[in-house]
């Protein structure tokens, strides 16, 4: 059992200043609640291939947890697979120019239901939904704060 869900939001930053954000990793706990740390394993930038290792803090402990980069079209999309808890699970990024300085974002997850989890399918998927939504919100006031500040590379 899949389950996906699908977070969007336009931010007041151009398609560039937002990839550049979403592809400083050690910048991600910033928007993303359940990244305690993040770093591309080796450095470097993030490439088919590459491992993100995170301190994370998700269903309710404390972890160490990796990603594989599975896919980047820069600057428009950047795809990972890993696991979320019991279950395999891929999300990503997808950004459109959405006019002169904005950008349409958004981000999906997707869950390969195992274990305990497929109990509980409806619970899951709200769960990460609400995650997500509060993430892309965090992204939002971050990147649209640093551009206004002059601050994103």
């Amino acid at each position: 059992m899949t389950i996906r869900t699908e977070s969007r939001i336009t931010i007041a930053s151009s398609v560039h200043e937002v990839w550049a954000y979403i592809c400083d990793v050690g910048r991600w706990p910033e928007w993303a609640p359940t990244v305690l740390e993040c770093r591309v394993r080796g450095g470097g930038p993030l490439q088919p291939g590459s491992r993100v290792d995170q301190r994370a803090r998700d269903l309710w402990w404390t972890h160490d947890r990796s990603e594989e980069v599975t896919a980047v079209e820069a600057p428009r999309s950047v795809a990972f697979a890993g696991t979320m808890g019991t279950s395999v699970a891929r999300w990503a990024m997808e950004l459109e120019p959405a006019g002169d300085k904005q950008t349409d974002a958004m981000m999906w997850i997707e869950v390969d239901l195992a274990g305990i989890m497929r109990a509980v399918p409806g619970l899951v998927k709200g769960s990460i939904q609400r995650v997500s939504d509060r993430e892309m919100a965090a992204m939002k006031a971050a990147v649209e704060s640093a551009t206004r500040e002059g601050a994103v590379s």
